[in-house]
């Protein structure tokens, strides 16, 4: 058995990663977290594209446990603001991760923007790097718009707020089934699969 280190601790990345090699049926490589191995110094996310900040963390991941090391930076893009929060999302409100705090600052920031100006796309970043060896950077979108108010309790981050392009529930409202075959983070990680076959 394998092992892939996620340089993550949230849950829902780690089982996003285990459900999508499940369905290509890949087996023999068991996907671990940050909470799973030794703690080491994690680099701040001070890149200033979503690539910067994956491949750093990957990276920083492989060197300090000799794992294969996938990392993901993503984001929001919105049109009506100029593509921010982008690398910035998690923090956007200020604190990092306080997803309610993040959600209502966008909401007031595009209070006053119509319905057909309220365009956005998900961006997922994934780097994949295996000490000693290659180095992979893959990028997923999933264009959208941004609600007037949030829907949904599933998923995370700006979920609730965003109804993908031909849909008319937010991704808070989609299985986790429904989300992963549409997502960006689903998009940029099944570009990943031959190359985590490969160490399988």
């Amino acid at each position: 058995m394998s092992r892939v280190l996620v340089a993550s601790r949230n849950a829902k990345k780690l089982n996003e990663l285990r459900r999508i090699l499940a369905d290509a049926g890949i087996a023999g490589i068991e996907i671990v977290g940050l909470d799973d191995v030794p703690p080491y110094p994690e680099a701040p996310e001070t890149g200033a594209t979503f690539e910067e900040n994956a491949l750093a963390k990957a990276r920083d991941g492989a060197a300090a446990t000799g794992l294969p090391c996938v990392a993901d930076d993503s984001g929001i893009a919105v049109d009506a603001l100029n593509g921010m929060p982008g690398v910035l999302s998690a923090r956007w409100a200020g604190g990092h991760g306080d997803d309610a705090a993040n959600n209502a600052l966008l909401l007031a920031q595009l209070g006053d923007v119509p319905d057909e100006r309220r365009g956005a796309q998900f961006v997922s970043t994934c780097a994949l790097v295996v000490p000693g060896g290659e180095e992979i950077v893959v990028r997923g979108e999933w264009p959208g718009r941004v609600d007037r108010a949030p829907r949904g309790d599933g998923g995370f981050g700006y979920d609730p707020l965003f109804v993908p392009d031909g849909g008319e529930v937010s991704a808070a409202q989609l299985t986790p089934a429904e989300k992963d075959a549409v997502s960006h983070r689903g998009r940029a990680l099944k570009q990943l699969l031959p190359a985590l076959s490969a160490l399988a």
